[in-house]
Order: C-alpha cells, then structure tokens, then sequence
C-alpha cells in the first residue's frame, strides 16, 4: 500500500512524482500500467476517503438547530422568561413564562423544520448530477464517479476532461491543459509524460505533472493519481475557501435590506427606551425589555428561511421541468437574466447530424473519401463529436475496408487554434498514411495539390477562390462541412503539427443538422419573457446565417471571431447590443462577448456543453449546460439541464421569476410594516403614560406574524411579475417603504384615538367589568397594571396583528387583491388561522397570563372598517406607484 499522503507533506509527494521515473512511481504507489485491482481500489477508498475536495457541506440537525436556537427573538424570549421565572410572584407569572417557553419551542421547531426540507431538497438534486473518470481497473477501462478514484488509479485523458487528481503523466500527446482555476493563466499549457529533475520550483510548474480542478483541451494521455481529495494541490487551496460563494446582485441587495432593518432597530430601541424614561421616568426592567422587543420586532429573522425555503422550492419545480439546479443562488440570477447566449448546435437544431454528402473538390459523390474520414473517425482518440458519430454509422465501411487490417501509428489531436486533427495509419500493404479532417479554410492552407477521378493537380492559388466558393454554397444551403485530405508517408512512428504540410485534398463531408421545430417557438417566448437570444457558436458564418434565419433570430450582422479579436473592449461593448450572432468565435471570443454584455449591465446567462464553452460558462452570470455536456462544461455551469431544448429553458426562466418575486413579498412586507411601526412606536412611547403594548404580546405578536409568513414560498406568482426580468432594485424597494410603510401607523393612530377618547382607556382608574374586578383590585403605583393599559394593549394587539397579516395580500400583487389575483390556499389559510387566533386570544385562558383583557363588542364593527380602509388606501398607493413604473 502507498503511503498515506495525509501522513505527509502533499507538495513533496508531487516533487517527487515528477523527478522519479515511471517504474519507481507505480512500485512506490503500488500499481502497475494494468492498474489496481477492484479489491483493492475498494480498500484504498476505506483509508483515502471519497476524491472530494473541500466544499459546502449539508449540515446536520445539530447544526441546524443550533442556528435556530442563537435566533434573536429565541434569545430575547428566553432571557425574558428566565427574568419572569426568577421574579415569579404566583401562578399567573410561572404560567406566562411557560407561554414564553412554547413560543421558543414553537419558533425553533418551525424553522428547524422548514430549513431540514429545504437542504434535503437541495442535496437530492445535487446528487443527480455527476462528472465521471476513464480508470483502468483489472486491465480493463471502465467509467466511474470521480469520487470514487484513489491514489495508484491509471486513468485515460482525452479533449474536454477533468483531470480528476493530482496525475503523473505515463503517456502523452500533443496534451494541453487549462490551468486557469489554479494559476490565473488564460493560455493552455503543454505537458509531457518526460522526467522533470527541475528542484526548488511549485509543483504546478511540473511539465509531467496535472492537478484535479484543471482540464484537457487538446491531446491524450494515460496518467497515474497520486493524490486525490483534499489531499490534491487543489484540495488545499479550496479547504481555506469551502461555502464560499460569488454575491449576486440580489444577495448584495438583501445585505442592504438586513442593514436597513438594522439601522431602524439601532434608532428604534435606543430611542423607545430614552422616551419613556424621560416623560414616564421609567427606566425600569420593564421599559428596558420592552425596548429589547421592539429590536427582535424589528430583525428579518424569518428571511433566511424564506430564502432558503423558496430557492430549495425552486430548484425542485425547476427539477420537475428538466432543469437540475447545483448551485441554489444561481435561482436568483437566473429569473433576472436579459440576455441568453447560446451555441448553434443541439441548441437550435435537432444535434442528430448526418452525413449528407461526401464527395470531391469538384462536388462529385466519392467514396473514397468516405473511407478515408471513416479511418480518421474510428482511429482518432480524442473526443468523438456529433460528426464522427455521423461518419461511424457507416458500420458497413467496418467490414468492407477490413479495419482490424490497419493499424494507428500515431494521432495528431485536434486543437482550436489549427481547426484540424490528423491520423497516421499503416495499411494492409505496410503503406503508412496521414489522414486529416479540419474546416476547409485551415486545410486548403495545408494543401499543395488535390485529387480527383485518381488524378493529382497541383493546388493553383487561382483554384483555392473555386474550392472556397463551393464550400461556400455548401455552408449557404445549410450544411457543416470539413475537408479531408492525405498525404503519404515514410517510415517514421511520431509525428507532429508540422507533419501537416503538403497535404493533397481528396474532397468533402457535408453533414446536415435541421433546425429543431420548438426552437423558433422557444425563441419567441423567450423574447416574450424579455430574454433576448444571441447565438455564440465556432461554426462558420454562412452555416450559422441560415439556421438563425429559419428560427427567428435576425442574422443580417454577424460579428466573426477575427473581427471581435481586432476590437478593442470599448468597441465590442458598442457592437454587442446590434449584433444577435457571432460566428467562428474560440473560447477566448465568447468569453469577451459575454463580459461586454455584463458590462453594458445585462444579466447574461451562457448555455453551452463543449469544451470551447467553459470559459463563457464561468464569466457569466448563470452558466447552463446538459445532462451529455463534457465534463469541464458540467463542471463550470450553476443549471443543467436534463433536454437540450430552450423550450425547457424557457419554463425554468419563469419559476426562476416566480421564486424572486416570493422572496421579494416577505422583503417588502417586512421593510414597510417595521418603517410604519417606527413612527407608531415613537409616538405612543410619548404619548400614553403607559407601554403601548406589552413586552410578552408584542413578542406574540411577532411570533404569529412570522408564522403566517411562513406559506410565502407557496404563493401563486402573477403573470405581470414573470413577464420581464425583475433584477434587485433598492431605489424601487425604497419608494415601496416610503409610500406604503407610513400608511400603517395612520390606522395605529386611528386606533390609538378610540381606545384612549372613545373606551376611556386615558382615564387610568377606568373601571373594569364585574368579572375582572378582582383582576384589578387594589391601589396601582405602575400603570401598566390597569385596566385601561391592559385594554389599550388588547386593542392595539388584534389591530396590529390583523392588518400586518391582511395587508400580505395586497403587497403580494400589483393588481387587485382577492379578485384579479388571489394567494396560494397556503397562505390564505394561513391568514385567517392568525386572524381567527387573534381575535379569540383575548377571551382565551392563555389570554390573562398574556395580559389581555376581552375587547368591547363595539371594537370589532371599528375593526373591520379600519381594515377595509387599509386595505383600500394601500391599494390605491400602490396602484399610483404602478402607473408610474415605480415599483
């Protein structure tokens, strides 16, 4: 068994991968070009764990619900009730602090709950998605989840993979990697499977060397893993970093919403307590608890379970319409996104390609050079795309060339800057070949002569504009097409990039992919919905014109890979809000195209599942891929989807919108109820010679609001909030405040005044029914122990309690509530089980040990008219604010 590389220093293990030889490596790691067994893979998992770097962890329910129970209503309420049991002067007060104690288990228990569903959710859907490995086990190559690789694991490298370890190389071609996660560098650099003596250098400087986090872009490789997990080059970088996550716009706009409501909470408080304390004197326990209450009242302390409980509720609707969501704030971005960017194939057309045409330079059918791309298609290595699937189906080909007769000698894999890749094979006659398929203009440039009929020409400059013009008409009328060409061979066994010289052109491929017939319909609901679709693609411009035209998209302009790379940022920001499609783009082009976009403040989602996509994947707001995307593609994107279809897309950008627009109702409701409590706290503070509202029933109060908050993430969405991106405004959350958080402590007065004028309740010997004479007999030093104070409470209560939980749904919509839109049953039902609590807790036996009285029946006919007006006058604001597109 190798040694335990938790035992020792990672660096020095990898210093001395790369400087011993290859034999020396496997005897010390204790495998062999075979690899390891399935036994004893399966024992070194047992002692090397899972290959998993450091990451966000789904935490247990410990964890949970201590994060539940440091909540600061749960704080406040377990300090009071502490103070109460200690002071207890009979059984009323032990009574109250048990009421207190429920209230704590209550709110722990709910968020516990809600939260536990929430990450399970969330974890079932991340499990779904999974990035697999090429190992050698038993001989024999075989796929697995990356997870389960251990250190001496053989594993095969190709074009688009995810180096899945810290590797040393054994064999390599033409092998580059994409190391900019953990260097910064935005070339691919080359490795070698040569010894590197090199002492007194960063491992990741190693030539023979490659990390887990990196990836392939071109070229092939067998490699051996010597360390994996957190134990990986990458795995100690991420360790320090783990949870850690990109702020989006909404999280930065809920920050400045938590410091809003901490900035009221820090002038509230102070300034409650200093006002009763200089007109009351009271400087007293009570007074200092009930300004602790008025903070808790003050704190979104039900926000993060909103968020969590809508984005957790997203992502599984967002499941059931084929989009799998692995990181949850992506949700947010996903639902403000103005601006889809998109590749051409599988996307907008069918991605079943087939081989229409394969003919010579002169466009005459030649089987010939089928044959010849059948040899490069089944030889290559590297990753087979949709057009050498297309030319192996030819199974036919297999039996009549008698393929097991050729043999490969060496490959030239295929990069994007040369646009071709080559194969050199030995014939049955002991003829060695160089085969070559690329994009014609990279291979007419390779060219000195072309076949036709049997017959050699040279390749005259003057015939190069003919050959071009007929791959033209072919690219007019819809089809991809790649050059073959040949060129004989000595008898060396290696070749290289500069072999590919003085090439013959046999003919053409001409493959065919249609249109898809949703895309046309996808693309116009998704302009509908306010996204506009620009196409992306490495294709050539006469192709990528036809298919955008047959779909809708306007491809009168289309910027080419050359023209984006002669501009300057400044210039192609100017250029990307006329330009729907962009062709012959690499990596490097789409990356700028989607940062220019960012930069003219779009939201930009990138929808792409090769390896060429990474780039763009990770610059953009919300990286898309497939489920059948390459792996650094899947790596890189926040959705995947389960259907290469816009269609599909197009209804997880709406439950995107819904889910904001839920998080949105609970901010809002939140911002605007506490601004109008500032002013309703301040002056009743001033006013009555008595606390307002007591300490225990305003935490009840609190208690039974955000428990009717709860359903938000169940509510119905209208079609007005999912019509058009809706990204994080505070200016439009600052007029809401502004305009609608007054209008609450209008009606606080209008009850103030009819409690304090009307029920008498400034008369402080206000004497109180028979039944509860002997409630308030005997001399009172502290009014806030008469009935006029308790009846006031009691009136103030229910008033608060019910207007705070009604007017949820007129906010919740911008049209009219109860009749235009209605709320999920949820949270209707929600609603009246708060009202109807609140309207019996007064007459209920917890009811005295909360301090309430029974309300004279007169109150309720004053209620339901204060209500009706609230709900009017609010409508109304709102409906100005409407109109005028300010919220």
């Amino acid at each position: 068994m190798p040694t335990n590389p938790k035992d020792g220093n990672a660096a020095d293990l990898m210093h001395d991968a790369a400087t011993c030889q290859i034999a020396e490596l496997l005897q010390r790691l204790k495998t062999s070009p075979s690899g390891l067994s399935e036994e004893e893979a399966c024992e070194r998992l047992g002692i090397y764990g899972p290959n998993e770097v450091a990451q966000e962890k789904q935490h247990g329910w410990f964890h949970r619900l201590w994060v539940a129970v440091r909540n600061p209503l749960v704080i406040l309420l377990a300090v009071i009730s502490s103070i109460t049991f200690a002071t207890a002067g009979g059984p009323s007060d032990y009574v109250g602090g048990a009421i207190m104690v429920a209230m704590i288990i209550l709110a722990v228990l709910l968020r516990l709950v809600q939260e536990t569903r929430a990450d399970n959710a969330a974890a079932k859907l991340k499990a779904m998605i999974k990035v697999t490995a090429t190992v050698v086990r038993d001989g024999q190559p075989k796929e697995i989840p990356l997870q389960q690789l251990v250190p001496g694991d053989i594993v095969k490298l190709c074009a688009g993979d995810m180096i899945p370890g810290d590797v040393r190389l054994i064999t390599a071609k033409d092998l580059f990697i994409i190391q900019a996660t953990l260097t910064g560098e935005s070339l691919p650099v080359e490795k070698n499977d040569a010894s590197d003596p090199r002492s007194n250098i960063q491992p990741i400087e190693h030539t023979n060397l490659c990390f887990l986090g990196t990836s392939v872009e071109s070229g092939s490789a067998t490699a051996v893993i010597a360390a994996t997990g957190a134990q990986t080059y990458f795995g100690k970088m991420a360790t320090s970093i783990a949870g850690q996550q990109i702020e989006t716009a909404f999280d930065k706009g809920v920050r400045r919403f938590v410091w809003l409501m901490i900035t009221f909470m820090a002038f509230m408080a102070p300034s409650v307590f200093l006002i009763n304390g200089l007109v009351k004197h009271s400087w007293g326990k009570d007074t200092f608890l009930f300004a602790l209450a008025i903070a808790v009242g003050l704190t979104p302390e039900m926000l993060p379970m909103i968020v969590s409980v809508c984005l957790s509720k997203g992502a599984l609707a967002m499941s059931r319409k084929k989009v799998i969501v692995k990181r949850l704030n992506s949700i947010q971005n996903f639902g403000a996104m103005n601006v889809l960017c998109t590749d051409k194939t599988g996307t907008l057309t069918i991605d079943h390609v087939i081989l229409e045409i394969h003919c010579d330079v002169f466009k005459n059918e030649s089987e010939e050079v089928l044959r010849e791309a059948y040899l490069i298609s089944h030889f290559q290595t590297g990753l087979k795309n949709v057009l050498d699937r297309a030319v192996l189906k030819y199974s036919e080909l297999h039996r009549e060339l008698s393929v097991e007769k050729y043999s490969k000698v060496d490959e030239i894999p295929f990069d994007f800057s040369r646009r071709m890749m080559s194969v050199a094979v030995q014939g049955p006659d002991g003829e060695r070949q160089l085969l070559t398929k690329g994009a014609p203009e990279a291979v007419f440039a390779r060219c000195t002569q072309f076949e036709s009929d049997g017959e050699i020409f040279p390749m005259e400059p003057i015939l190069v504009g003919n050959l071009i013009e007929q791959v033209n008409s072919l690219s007019e009328d819809g089809f991809r097409v790649l050059a073959v060409a040949t060129k004989k061979l000595g008898a060396q066994s290696t070749f290289t990039k500069a072999d590919e010289c003085d090439l013959c052109l046999a003919g053409y491929l001409a493959f065919l992919d249609p249109p898809k017939e949703t895309a046309s319909k996808a693309i116009a609901a998704l302009r509908q919905h306010g996204v506009a679709v620009k196409v992306l693609t490495g294709d050539n411009d006469l192709v990528t014109r036809k298919v955008c035209s047959e779909v809708g998209i306007h491809a009168e302009k289309i910027l080419l890979g050359n023209d984006v790379e002669k501009m300057s940022d400044e210039q192609l920001a100017e250029a990307i809000d006329t330009t729907d499609v962009y062709a012959r783009l690499s990596p490097a082009h789409k990356k700028r195209v989607v940062q220019a976009l960012q930069k003219k403040k779009h939201v930009v989602g990138f929808m792409g599942d090769g390896i060429n996509d990474a780039p763009a994947l990770r610059a953009a707001d919300v990286g898309i891929s497939v489920e059948n995307a390459v792996d650094i593609a899947k790596e890189s994107a926040d959705m995947i989807l389960l259907e290469k279809n816009l269609m599909v897309l197009e209804e997880g950008v709406i439950e995107g919108r819904k889910i904001f627009a839920n998080i949105l109702k609970y901010i809002r409701m939140g911002a605007s109820s506490n601004f109008g409590n500032m002013f309703s706290m301040l002056g009743a503070s001033a006013w009555f010679p008595f606390l307002p509202i007591q300490t225990v029933q305003l935490l009840m109060n609190n208690l039974l609001y955000d428990f009717s908050q709860v359903p938000i993430p169940t509510d119905n969405v209208g079609e007005q909030y999912t019509a058009k991106p809706r990204p994080w405004h505070m200016g439009e959350l600052t007029k809401f405040i502004l305009f609608l958080g007054p209008i609450s402590s209008i009606f606080d007065y209008t009850t103030f005044c009819f409690m304090w004028f009307y029920w008498k309740c400034s008369n402080l010997n206000l004497v109180p029914p028979p039944e509860l004479a002997a409630r308030f007999a005997g001399p009172h030093d502290d009014p806030n122990t008469t009935y006029a104070a308790a009846l006031f409470n009691t009136g103030w209560f229910v008033e608060s309690i019910m207007t705070q939980t009604l007017i949820i749904h007129v906010i919740r919509t911008n049209q009219l509530p109860f009749v235009q839109s209605r709320a999920s049953w949820q949270l209707t039902m929600t609603t009246l089980l708060i009202m109807a609590i609140s309207a019996v807790l007064p007459i209920s036996p917890i009811g005295r040990f909360l301090g309430f009285v029974p309300l004279p029946w007169q109150f309720w006919p004053i209620l339901v008219a204060t209500l009706i007006c609230y709900v009017g006058l609010t409508q109304i604001i709102k409906m100005g604010l409407v109109r005028r597109g300010w919220i």
